[in-house]
């Protein structure tokens, strides 16, 4: 089964250290209502951090590297789970500003049950 989303947010990019940063608030559209989420991107790495309110329950941080496995713990006001991601791939069309495309593509697992494939496609535009 395929399911798709797609949500505009307005955020802010700046440059660190040879970084690009994006960080945007979390709408209720998007399911997590109250977080903050900034993406890091470096020349062949994307690391998202979700960081919510304290009410809100939710926190997490993942890093997509082509080839590369990682683990992490996501916080949900559920419950914590383990999570794992594999990234197949991180494409990158940036302008020097900024400005294009980041596509990720990776496997997810949750505790060592479910396991789905997922993309992820990310427009910054101005």
């Amino acid at each position: 089964m395929e399911d798709e989303m797609e949500f505009i947010s307005d955020g802010t990019m700046f440059d660190r250290n040879g970084a690009l940063y994006f960080v945007y608030d979390e709408s209720e559209f998007s399911g997590f209502p109250g977080c903050k989420t900034s993406l890091k991107l470096t020349e062949d790495t994307l690391r998202m951090k979700r960081i919510g309110s304290e009410a809100s329950g939710y926190g997490t941080e993942l890093v997509f590297k082509k080839g590369m496995r990682f683990t992490s713990r996501y916080n949900t006001p559920y419950g914590h789970f383990d999570m794992e991601v594999l990234t197949t791939d991180v494409k990158t069309d940036l302008s020097e500003e900024g400005f294009g495309n980041i596509r990720l593509d990776y496997d997810v697992c949750f505790q060592g049950i479910a396991e789905g494939r997922n993309t992820i496609d990310i427009e910054i535009m101005q």
